[in-house]
């Protein structure tokens, strides 16, 4: 993790739910869309090509866990899992839960709608049931 830090446009967009062992997960700050960003906590790195088999593997298992725990919480009709990084360089998987009526279905979630701000108290609900939700996925010692 040394030297890293995370874009400021992730910061300004999202906000922050969990630390996985690899990635920052964040909630994308879109309440039209069920959306996380995984962020891996590795200076430099713009391509999945720039992280070792391990932490590749490490990346495929936390968007994993995310796609699930949207899944259960927010029971979309798709899921949609995507690296691009054409606007912000730094890597990040979107996970995003999509649904047959949201404002952009079939097409992609990008521009298709003006992005809708959580409310505050919305906000607070939606990290806390994603942080519930994540927490059951998590095997017990």
């Amino acid at each position: 993790m040394d030297g890293w830090h995370l874009h400021p446009q992730l910061a300004d967009d999202t906000h922050p739910v969990a630390s996985f062992e690899l990635c920052e997960l964040r909630l994308m700050d879109d309440a039209n869309y069920p959306w996380l960003i995984l962020v891996p906590r590795i200076a430099d790195a713009s391509e999945l090509i720039d992280l070792d088999a391990a932490q590749r593997h490490r990346l495929t298992d936390e968007i994993d866990m995310a796609a699930r725990a949207l899944r259960v919480l927010m029971q979309p009709d798709k899921l949609n899992v995507a690296a691009l990084g054409n606007m912000v360089s730094q890597l990040h998987a979107h996970v995003i839960g999509r649904y047959r009526d949201d404002p952009a279905w079939p097409a992609p979630v990008w521009g298709r709608a003006a992005a809708r701000p959580y409310a505050p108290e919305q906000l607070v609900e939606r990290v806390a049931a994603l942080q519930g939700a994540i927490a059951s996925l998590l095997p017990t010692r």
